[in-house]
């Protein structure tokens, strides 16, 4: 099984600043006569905020903890923004994130993010715990081991998460398309940095070579760069990058990346600072590859994965297949704080090559492909034995699982039918398990390996396979 590392979904870079106030000073001020100007300013919200701090510690009717006073202080800041990207870790928090930049970490394996009140998951990566479990991009995160994650940060709710290797999490999720929410149990494992894989993939015109880029990390462009020219070598008629599932990472891989796929006859992403003022980016590419190229997205593409889809297709008219991207077009940078504590925030928008906007849009494919039903199954947990008579929502996930793999029932309401219980006599006949009709621990462990089975087979990969076909139809 293939475990992917959860990386940053903001495009990161890292600035050092001495503390607090000398950080907030320089985002506020970029030059000297602009701090002289406004010095009264910044003394007066400074004298306010010592005069608070002071009031606090002196008339309290309890102690009070001075670093936690201020810590408090700029998360209020913070979340005055209300910019989910925009974040304030305290030292331990930032301790949690940054072992998460490591060669492994032991979670879940997958992206999170807050937008308004809520926590959404963005993406579980490809073969990870969270994917295998059933969690989808846009769930929302309602509780975690049973606890309401209402009043918590979007670090601790990751931190809540993340836990040692082997134990289990629950996760209690809201998906739109159901009336209840679900508690879905993960096993948390050992997820190592592993961002690139390829293969070849013959076709009855030739050998198409596959590309998937899980995230951007450091060593993501050189990776890649190893694997096509194998890939190459070995000789290929066309190609596809797979982004699917892909939340995001380093600006400065992608643009490595785009380096070797697009020309710089355009820029293939602009940066806007908030005067508007502008930076192009442009790949140092002449000459555009001699065989066709398709780029796979879905709902999980983010942010840097976002950056390579609009510049495949706007610079180079690379076509996009599958279904449209999670639209984050903002970039961050991490300021360090001087005491172990780190602020994000964001600090500019990026466009598209055609000087568009993607921010809470997505990016249309340029063809689109929905993927069969089964890959949005979510694997059935249950401790107690599901049988004729039964009205549940676990029943109606156990019919919707029985119908995707084939297995026809005449209804998907909860009611455990008979067409429902006969539905589970033939998959256990098929399967080799006692004849009963009823969902014991057995069969829903043989129905979850039907479904991750059905899924590591690349012809029920719907858009994989027509990302091949419109290749075969170009050579």
């Amino acid at each position: 099984m293939r475990k992917y590392n959860k990386l940053l979904l903001m495009i990161t870079c890292v600035l050092v600043g001495a503390a607090l106030f000398f950080a907030i000073e320089q985002i506020w001020f970029k030059n000297t006569q602009e701090q002289q100007a406004n010095q009264p300013e910044v003394e007066e919200a400074l004298a306010k905020l010592q005069k608070a701090q002071n009031l606090i510690k002196d008339s309290y009717v309890e102690q009070v903890d001075s670093s936690k006073l201020l810590d408090g202080a700029i998360q209020g800041m913070v979340a005055s923004l209300d910019d989910p990207y925009s974040v304030y870790m305290d030292k331990e928090t930032s301790k949690q994130f940054e072992q998460s930049l490591d060669s492994s970490f032991s979670g879940i394996g997958a992206e999170v993010t807050k937008e308004g009140e809520d926590f959404v998951i963005v993406s579980p990566f490809k073969g990870s715990p969270a994917e295998e479990a059933g969690l989808k991009p846009n769930d929302k995160i309602i509780s975690v081991d049973g606890k309401s994650v209402q009043s918590l940060t979007l670090y601790e709710v990751t931190a809540k998460i993340r836990g040692p290797k082997g134990s289990k999490v629950e996760i209690g999720i809201n998906r739109g398309d159901r009336e209840k929410d679900l508690k879905i149990v993960v096993k948390r494992d050992e997820i190592p940095i592993e961002t690139v894989h390829s293969d070849r993939m013959k076709t009855d015109n030739g050998t198409i070579g596959y590309i998937e880029i899980t995230t951007f990390a450091e060593g993501t462009a050189n990776d890649l760069k190893d694997e096509l020219t194998k890939l190459e070598t070995e000789g290929i008629n066309g190609l596809i990058l797979d982004v699917r599932g892909n939340p995001g990472g380093l600006l400065s891989s992608v643009h490595e990346i785009m380096d070797q796929f697009v020309t710089g006859k355009k820029p293939f992403m602009h940066i806007e600072e908030r005067t508007g003022e502008r930076e192009p980016l442009k790949s140092v590419l002449k000459e555009k590859k001699d065989y066709p190229v398709v780029t796979l997205i879905d709902g999980g593409s983010a942010s840097a994965a976002e950056i390579l889809a609009a510049g495949m297709q706007e610079v180079e008219g690379y076509p996009l297949i599958g279904e449209k991207t999670f639209g984050k077009g903002t970039v961050q940078q991490s300021f360090e704080l001087g005491d172990g504590s780190q602020m994000k925030l964001t600090m500019s928008k990026w466009l598209t090559p055609n000087k568009r906007w993607i921010h809470k849009k997505g990016i249309e494919p340029t063809i689109a492909v929905k993927q069969s039903p089964v890959y949005g199954l979510v694997p059935l947990q249950s401790a107690v034995v599901l049988k004729k008579g039964m009205n549940d929502e676990k029943v109606a996930v156990l019919q919707n699982i029985l119908n995707g793999l084939g297995y026809e029932v005449d209804r998907t309401d909860g009611y455990f039918s008979t067409s429902t219980e006969k539905a589970i006599t033939a998959f256990q006949k098929k399967s080799g398990l006692k004849e009963n009709g009823e969902a014991n621990t057995a069969t829903l462990t043989e129905l979850d390996k039907a479904i991750q089975s059905y899924k590591d087979n690349p012809k029920n990969d719907l858009q994989l396979q027509s990302a091949l076909q419109f290749i075969s139809e170009k050579e």
